[in-house]
């Protein structure tokens, strides 16, 4: 059930139980509670439900002594039920997009109903007789709200609606869906019968120039208090929640753009009205602008409307530039056909008409030529090979219909495909690999042809010339003769070859062509039946040395006896797993689906296997695309993976790239909860992935705790660093003396370094990354031979120490690290703590202006490019750029510094990013010295800055040193970025 039944099956089925002897909804009003109740985040029941109850309970019939049925009494209680009811839709601003999603016709009815009567409007009187000018602005406003449902209600209930599955049948549900059912069919009987009146009221309402106002809870509690106040402030021109003329016109004419429009199917000349509502509906959101609060439209589907009515009724002022859309409808309406194949071959190389589009009218065509009109087979020809072209161009398989239509070819197909080719193509500008599909696509033609005449005619065509080089035009040439042995090829066309048969061969290799092009599940299975018709001895499988299945899966399938249905189940899975290797989840899907449903019927085994396959590919369809942006698996995806993990079947072959993604698709979605508490034992012990996630997640669980509670850390720590270490042999040379040979993947671990380092690199969770990177570094760190370490983020929680350091192979941490952090910021390249290892990295190995880069672009990532003060933990004194960047300045460096002669010539421009004077005394000092007078002179100006002057308040030389240090590491970002 769609959202929008489920929200309206609880707006009309559900009943609320027989209220207490004081009545709650009573209580809510007497004690002011409904507007505390409105302000809650999540208010239960929701306001829409709480319209119904209300409502519901208003016109309850009541029961007299003789136990006769009686209409509801107009009493108190369900004055204030009635009058509840209106105080929600007021909280609901009288949104007419909400209301009618929630509630159903007949509530909505009953509640504009009490609108107009709380509003004023005299019962019996005619809407469209009275004039709105001269009404109160909330009783115009109500007579608004409800013409505009009227006639939105008529127009939705044109509209087609899905039944909704029937659940098991309960005689006191039926019969009330059908009283449902019977009492909005009433309704609507009556608002089609005034739907001109309310056409014409609001028509009337596009003539006001005045703001209008609508009730709200304030204005409807004045009335329940005093209703003698009700020509008093409550319509005045001040009461009320306000709506501006334009928002209130824009809203009309949407509406009326949508009534004339579903009456359009009738009477094709009020789509003239329609069109010019909704280009004045166009017009108002202009002018509205975000002022707009009262004012919601659907900008798509209004978009659609106005192209629908550009199509339908073309202005003059728009006729010299209609659309493509446009020419062919007007075309299809006047039976212009030829004119719609040239619009389709110039749609070839401009590619505006969507491909859906040209497919339908296809169709249309289809449809007419079927029902006797014969003059229309050769356009349906013409166009189809209008579309064939578009799509090879595109890369998309030849079509059915197509083939179908091409099985007699003659001379003027021939001559008209041809042009087709032509035309489509502007081979100087046209790309590589729109002149390959083309090439190809008239090769495959050759190649189908049987005619050798008709072969000639492509062959020796202009552009098939320009298109194939000579060695290709030799190569089919080749594969023609081999086609029949007695045929001949020359230059020129021979009349003899009319009668020369196409060898069974020749078809099969056909058959075999379209076989590799397929993603179609429904073809594969009808080529190969046809093969399999024609030989007995080939196994079709092999046809492809691409088709790729995983061992561990090819020796069930080829281990079946049947040979046609070996094949189809062999090539559907190959098929779907190359889809799923390029991203075209769409296609592996369906092939995935097609061998599930085979293998079914015969094998338990396989069929696990396609569920396991049909998993992952799930997997990866939510993780490139939904999951991109941030929005969590369906937790029905959650519960199959977790269904995988704890599967425990004999016999199933399993892949282990399916283990992995799963393990790291519970820790990309922070399902911690279940890897440190859930799991079953026995997977920990027989999955080393999901004993790493178990650990990776219990120690991102434990970060904020104690170093001393971070038991897990510990383990995890001894897990990698077994997996890290490499197992001594010992090897006696020919010398006699014995010499120690490391093996580089030790087993002692759980798993090899390298199926680590694939596991990680399907981790997205920064959380994750940051600990493994943390825990890599701190394994690089312990080197004894170590000089510069490298720092990271949560490092303090791993050993600092390694019992037996020997046995460690820190060339391979090494190179580990290195490509975990280049992984880790190509997912995020703005995280300032990998930026800090990458650049730490780089200068541990004396790489000094890679490592500036990237200090530098950690610094901008979290200061908003140096515009805020960098955190002390990113610069820290081990990163510091300058001397005086120091908490406590560095002046013997400083000093040793500037003394050295080797400085550039331009050190003098960045005087002026220096704020500490007793570097710039030295310096002045130092170019006196050296009698070097103008940078001197350079010095001493940056001195007499007053805002140096020591005498300055602490406040005003913090500031003077931070402006200069946002100006300084701004212009080194400048240099390296």
């Amino acid at each position: 059930m769609s959202a929008e039944a489920a929200d309206r099956e609880a707006a009309t089925s559900s009943r609320p139980c027989t209220p207490p002897q004081t009545s709650w909804f009573e209580f809510l009003l007497e004690e002011s509670l409904l507007e505390k109740h409105l302000r809650k985040p999540c208010p239960d029941p929701a306001p829409v439900q709480l319209i119904v109850q209300f409502l519901e309970q208003a016109s309850k019939p009541s029961v007299n002594e003789q136990n006769q049925v009686q209409p509801p009494p107009d009493n108190k209680r369900n004055r204030i039920l009635k009058l509840l009811a209106l105080k929600v839709a007021a909280h609901l601003k009288w949104d007419l997009d909400i209301l009618e999603k929630s509630l159903s016709v007949p509530v909505l009815n009953m509640l504009l109903n009490e609108l107009l009567c709380i509003s004023k409007v005299p019962p019996g009187t005619k809407h469209v007789d009275m004039d709105l000018a001269t009404l109160p602005p909330t009783t115009a406003m109500a007579i608004l709200l409800y013409n505009r449902w009227a006639i939105r209600t008529i127009v939705q209930s044109s509209f087609p609606v899905k039944q909704a599955k029937p659940g098991p049948p309960q005689l006191s549900v039926m019969n009330q869906m059908q009283q449902e059912k019977e009492l909005t069919e009433n309704i609507l009987k009556v608002l089609k019968e005034q739907a001109s009146d309310s056409i014409l009221v609001l028509e009337a309402a596009l003539k006001l120039n005045k703001d209008l106002y609508v009730h709200t809870m304030r204005t409807l509690d004045l009335l329940a208090v005093e209703p003698g106040m009700v020509n008093g402030e409550t319509e005045s021109s001040t009461a009320g929640l306000k709506i501006r003329t334009e928002e209130m016109q824009c809203q009309v004419c949407y509406d009326l753009g949508a009534a004339y429009f579903q009456q359009g199917s009738t009477n094709s000349a009020v789509y003239e009205n329609a069109r010019e509502k909704f280009f004045r509906t166009k017009e108002l959101i202009a002018e509205i602008g975000s002022l707009s609060l009262h004012c919601t439209i659907d900008e798509k589907r209004l978009a659609g409307y106005c192209q629908a009515c550009d199509v339908l009724v073309p202005s003059d002022s728009t006729s010299q530039q209609l659309t493509p859309y446009s020419q062919v409808h007007i075309c299809l309406r006047s039976g212009n056909y030829q004119d719609v194949v040239k619009i389709f071959i110039e749609d070839n190389l401009t590619f505006s008409l969507p491909v859906q589009f040209r497919q339908s009218v296809l169709r249309e065509l289809f449809q007419k030529a079927q029902q006797g009109n014969e003059d229309l087979d050769e356009i349906c020809f013409k166009v189809c090979a209008c579309n064939t072209v578009r799509d090879i161009l595109e890369g998309r398989a030849i079509s059915v219909q197509f083939n179908q239509l091409f099985l007699r070819p003659n001379k003027e197909k021939i001559d008209f495909l041809l042009e087709v080719c032509s035309r489509s193509i502007n081979l100087e500008k046209a790309s590589d690999s729109l002149k390959g599909n083309m090439a190809a696509f008239l090769k495959n033609v050759c190649l189908g042809l049987e005619d050798l005449q008709y072969v000639f005619m492509i062959s020796s065509h202009e552009l098939f010339i320009t298109l194939l080089k000579d060695e290709e035009r030799k190569l089919l040439v080749d594969q023609m003769r081999k086609r029949s042995p007695r045929v001949n090829l020359c230059i020129k066309p021979v009349t003899s070859f009319y009668d020369i048969p196409a060898s069974a061969s020749v078809n099969i290799g056909q058959l075999e062509h379209q076989l590799i092009l397929s993603v179609d599940p429904w073809r594969i299975r009808q080529i190969l039946i046809e093969l399999h018709g024609m030989t007995s001895e080939r196994q079709f499988w092999t046809v492809s040395n691409k088709w790729e299945v995983p061992s561990v899966y090819s020796g069930v399938i080829l281990g079946i006896k049947d040979n046609l249905t070996r094949d189809l189940v062999y090539i559907l899975m190959a098929k779907g797993l190359h889809c799923s290797t390029v991203k075209d989840f769409s296609h592996a899907k369906q092939l995935f689906a097609a061998c599930l449903e085979l293998v079914t019927e015969f094998s338990p085994k396989l069929r696990q296997v396609m569920l396991n396959e049909m998993l992952l590919l799930d997997i990866h369809t939510h993780e490139a695309g939904t999951g991109q942006s941030g929005e969590r698996p369906p937790s029905d995806l959650i519960s199959r993976v977790r269904g995988y993990l704890e599967m425990r079947l004999p016999d199933i072959p399993l892949r282990q790239v399916i283990a992995e993604e799963c393990v790291a698709f519970m820790l990309n979605w922070r399902e911690n909860e279940y890897l440190t508490l859930q799991v079953p034992a026995f997977l920990l012990q027989n999955n080393p992935y999901v004993k790493l996630g178990q650990l990776l997640a219990a120690t991102c669980k434990e970060l904020p705790g104690p170093k001393e509670s971070r038991r897990t850390a510990k383990d995890l720590w001894e897990v990698v660093v077994q997996i890290c270490s490499v197992s001594n042999q010992h090897k006696r040379g020919n010398d006699g003396r014995v010499s120690l040979i490391k093996q580089r993947e030790s087993t002692l671990g759980i798993m090899y370094r390298s199926e680590l380092l694939s596991f990680i690199k399907k981790l997205r969770e920064p959380l994750v990354l940051t600990i493994i990177l943390s825990l890599f570094v701190k394994l690089h760190n312990v080197r004894e031979d170590i000089v510069n370490d490298i720092t990271a983020e949560h490092i303090s929680i791993w050993p600092s120490s390694i019992p037996n350091l020997q046995s460690v192979d820190f060339e391979a941490v090494a190179i580990t690290v290195k490509e975990l952090v280049r992984y880790a910021l190509s997912i995020n390249p703005s995280t300032h703590s990998w930026l800090i290892i990458q650049a730490d990295i780089y200068f541990a190995t004396n790489q000094y202006s890679a490592a500036l880069h990237y200090y530098l672009q950690a610094g901008a990532v979290c200061s908003d490019f140096f515009n805020k003060a960098v955190p002390p933990d990113v610069y820290t004194d081990q990163v510091a750029i300058l001397c005086q960047f120091l908490r406590e300045i560095d002046y013997k460096t400083a000093f040793k510094s500037l003394q050295e002669q080797n400085s550039h010539d331009a050190m003098d421009s960045y005087y002026d990013y220096i704020w500490d004077v007793t570097i710039l005394e030295y310096l002045t000092y130092l170019h006196h010295k050296r009698g070097e007078t103008d940078k001197r002179q350079i010095a001493i100006k940056a001195i007499g800055q007053t805002e140096l002057n020591a005498s300055n308040p602490e406040e005003v030389l913090q500031l003077a040193a931070q402006r200069r240090k946002k100006k300084f590491l701004q212009a080194m970002a400048k240099l390296y970025f």
